[in-house]
């Protein structure tokens, strides 16, 4: 598996990286992070202790459904949906739906690395 990195930047900041980025004036280049929080604060609601459980038992159980996952974590679905659904906006999670309808959640990545800065430039 791969390792996600994390980078900790305020709006203004990835705003910026996004319009250099937009207008070919910064290219991303590897080991940058893929994934970016405003502050360490949601970063630690999103990968709260919690969720982070929630990750590692998908990573081991790989969940065929919903449902599934809601057996094994003791969580109701609508709750779960909701989680996944901010896992996956921030790549921590991909949702795969197969032919039957079924969403089936995965992890793709088996480390984050946080990246950030003691001082802004």
């Amino acid at each position: 598996m791969k390792t996600l990195k994390i980078g900790i930047a305020s709006y203004k900041e990835m705003k910026n990286r996004t319009i250099a980025i937009a207008s070919g004036k910064h290219k991303s280049q590897k080991g940058e992070p893929k994934v970016w929080f405003t502050s360490l604060e949601s970063f630690a609601k999103v990968l709260s202790d919690h969720n982070r459980a929630l990750l590692e038992l998908i990573a081991l159980e790989e969940p065929e459904s919903l449902a599934e996952l809601a057996e094994l974590s003791g969580r109701a679905k609508s709750n779960l949906s909701r989680t996944l659904r901010t896992l996956e906006h921030y790549g921590l999670v991909h949702l795969e739906k197969d032919d039957k309808g079924r969403i089936a959640p995965r992890v793709p990545y088996s480390d984050i690395i946080l990246d950030m800065p003691i001082a802004h430039a």
